[in-house]
C-alpha cells in the first residue's frame, strides 16, 4: 500500500533525541564527513551536496529557511521586506553593517549584480538554476539599505526562490572586475572564513569576528574532512569527525548506532531528492521517443522501491514531485502512467515492442554514474542494468567522480545517465525546471526541447490557485512520462546520524538546508 507519509508541506522526524538544548556554548571545531568535493567554488552554477556543505558557511543569502520549523522563511542579509498586493515587487531592506570577509561593506549593489548573474548571466557564467527566476525583471536599488525587484508576472514560488540556499551574494565589484571571480575564489559574508582547500583532503573555514548577526556563530570553525563510504563510518565511530550531514544507509545508521551507544543521534525523513533516468535526446537512438520509453518501462520501481529501501536511501515511488506532498501524485495517479504500472510483465513486453517498432535490435548502451558517490548511485546503476537485461538490452557502467559526471550532464557528453534532482522547497516551478526545454533551463541535462512543458510551466507559475497549478502539474507529469527525456526511478529516504555533542542543527527535506552551520554549537561535555 502507497506509504502517505506528508501531508500539506509537513513531515515525519523520527528519533531526532537531540531534545531541549541547553545554552549555546563557544568555542571548538566541527570536523564532519562529506561524500566529494565541490566541482568548483560558484553557487551559482553548483548543484551537489558536496559544494553545499563545504562552501555555504562562508556566504550569505537575502532570505533562508527556517530548520526549526520548515518550510517557514526567515531573514538572512534582510531585515524586513515587503510583497505587493499585486506581487509583481518585492522590495527588501538589508541589516546595517554587513561586511564582506575583506572588510569591504555589502550593500544592495551586490545584492543585485548577485541576482543579475543568477537571472541573466553574462556570456562565460553558466547559471544552473536560471529558469526559476525568469520573472525578474527590473531591480532598483534606491539607496545602498535597499533592493526592489520588479517581476514580469506573479511567480508563485518567489519569496522562497529567494530564499535558495545556492543563491550566494557576491561582491559586484568583484564581478564587475571579474564575472567568473567566483568560480575559484570565495569572498563572502557569511559565518565562517575561508581557510583552505586541500584537495582530496578538507576544506577549512574559521569564525567571521564581524559576521551581521551578534554572537554567532558558536564555533571557532569547521572542518570538512573528503571521506565517504567505510572510512567515512569508520570516522564517525572513532570520534574523529562527529557528523555526516547528507546521509547513510539504514544498515550503515544501524552500525553506527550499535557503535556509538548513547552518543548517537539519528533523525529520518523523506528527502526532497529523485534518481532521474536520463537520455540523450539529441543523440540516436535516444532521439526517438519509442526507444527511450521501451527503457523506461523496463524498470519495476515498485519492486525496486521495496527491495532498495532496506539498504539505501532509494525508497519512494513518485511521479516529478515529492510523493507525499500536496502536489505529489497518488498511486492511483501514478500507476496510469507509462513506467508505473505495477504489471511489469506487460509493461516490459510493451518495451520490447517498442523496440522492435523503433528497429532496435541487440541495443547496446553506456549509463554514466556518478562513481565518488556510490551511494544511492551505484544500486541505482544496477537497477537500471537488470532492468535493461529483462527486455533484451545490454548495458554497460561508467563512473565519473561528481565534477567530470556534473561536466558531462551539462555538455550533454553521455548516453545515458543517472541525474540528479533535488530542490529545497515542495514547488512545481523548480521541481519542474528539470523537465522544461534545454534553452529555458540548464538542469534539463536531455538536451531537449518540448514548449508543451514549457507553456504548462509558465501556467502553473504565475498562477496562485493551488487547484489549477494541481491540474497543470498532473498533465506535465503525463507528458514527461510519455516523452521520457527524463523520468523518474524512485525519490529518496534521508537518514543523518550525528554525534550528540552537535547542537543547534535540525534535519529538514533538503540537504542543501541549515549548512550555513552559524546556529551550530558543540557541546563541551563527554561524548
Amino acid at each position: 500500500m502507497f506509504l502517505w507519509w506528508v501531508l500539506a508541506g509537513l513531515w515525519l522526524v523520527v528519533g531526532t533525541a537531540q531534545g531541549a538544548e541547553p545554552t549555546p556554548s563557544r568555542g571548538g571545531v566541527l570536523e564532519f564527513a562529506v561524500d566529494a568535493e565541490p566541482p568548483s567554488y560558484d553557487c551559482h552554477a553548483n548543484i551537489s551536496f558536496a559544494f553545499i556543505h563545504s562552501v555555504v558557511p562562508q556566504y550569505s543569502t537575502l532570505l533562508k529557511f527556517s530548520t526549526t520549523s520548515y518550510p517557514k522563511i526567515e531573514g538572512d542579509l534582510a531585515e524586513s521586506w515587503t510583497v505587493s498586493a499585486d506581487r509583481m515587487t518585492y522590495t527588501f531592506k538589508l541589516r546595517p553593517d554587513i561586511r564582506f570577509h575583506d572588510g569591504s561593506k555589502l550593500t544592495s549593489a551586490d545584492v543585485a549584480a548577485s541576482y543579475q548573474r543568477i537571472a541573466r548571466p553574462p556570456a562565460g557564467v553558466f547559471s544552473a538554476r536560471q529558469a526559476e527566476y525568469g520573472a525578474i525583471g527590473a531591480i532598483d536599488t534606491p539607496n545602498p539599505a535597499t533592493i526592489v525587484f520588479h517581476l514580469q508576472w506573479p511567480e508563485a514560488v518567489m519569496l522562497a526562490n529567494f530564499a535558495s540556499p545556492w543563491n550566494c551574494i557576491y561582491s559586484a565589484e568583484k564581478l564587475k572586475a571579474d564575472p567568473l571571480f567566483p568560480k575559484a575564489n570565495i569572498l563572502g559574508s557569511g559565518p565562517f572564513v575561508f581557510v583552505e582547500h586541500v584537495k582530496g583532503k578538507h576544506w577549512t573555514g574559521r569564525r567571521w569576528e564581524g559576521y551581521f548577526r551578534q554572537g554567532r556563530p558558536y564555533m571557532d570553525g569547521f572542518q570538512a574532512n573528503y571521506v565517504t563510504g567505510e572510512a567515512a563510518i569508520k570516522a564517525m565511530e572513532s570520534g574523529r569527525v562527529l557528523a555526516q550531514f547528507r546521509g547513510f544507509s539504514p544498515a550503515d545508521r544501524d552500525r553506527l548506532v550499535a557503535a556509538m551507544g548513547g552518543d548517537a543521534a539519528v533523525s529520518e525523513i523523506p528527502w526532497n531528492n529523485v534518481m532521474p533516468l536520463v537520455f540523450n535526446a539529441k543523440r540516436p537512438p535516444f532521439d526517438d521517443t519509442r526507444v527511450r520509453r521501451a527503457l523506461s518501462l523496463s524498470v519495476d520501481r515498485w519492486q525496486a522501491a521495496a527491495s532498495l529501501s532496506a539498504t539505501t536511501f532509494l525508497k519512494y515511488v513518485g511521479g516529478v514531485m515529492r510523493p507525499g506532498t500536496a502536489m505529489g501524485a497518488s498511486e492511483a495517479e501514478l500507476v496510469t502512467l507509462p513506467g508505473f504500472s505495477r504489471d511489469i510483465a506487460a509493461s516490459r513486453a510493451e518495451a520490447k515492442r517498442l523496440l522492435t517498432e523503433a528497429g532496435q535490435r541487440n541495443l547496446k548502451i553506456t549509463l554514466l554514474s556518478r562513481g565518488d558517490v556510490p551511494m544511492p548511485y551505484d544500486a541505482g546503476a544496477d537497477l537500471v542494468i537488470r532492468s535493461w537485461r529483462e527486455i533484451g538490452v545490454t548495458g554497460t557502467v561508467e563512473k565519473l567522480p561528481t565534477k567530470a559526471w556534473q561536466a558531462a550532464l551539462e555538455s550533454g557528453n553521455f548516453a545515458t545517465a543517472l541525474g540528479f534532482g533535488a530542490d529545497t522547497v515542495d514547488d512545481p516551478t523548480p521541481q519542474l525546471s528539470h523537465y522544461i526545454s534545454r534553452d529555458l533551463s540548464p538542469l534539463n541535462h536531455a538536451g531537449s526541447t518540448d514548449r508543451f512543458l514549457d507553456a504548462l510551466f509558465i501556467g502553473q507559475a504565475v498562477t496562485s490557485d493551488p487547484r489549477e497549478r494541481l491540474k497543470a502539474v498532473r498533465q506535465f507529469e503525463r507528458q514527461v512520462m510519455t516523452e521520457a527525456n527524463a523520468v523518474p526511478l524512485l525519490w529518496w529516504n534521508r537518514i543523518v546520524v550525528l554525534s550528540r555533542r552537535v547542537k543547534g542543527w535540525h534535519i529538514t527535506p533538503s540537504h542543501f538546508l541549515g549548512q550555513d552551520l552559524g546556529d551550530v554549537w558543540l557541546d563541551k561535555g563527554p561524548s
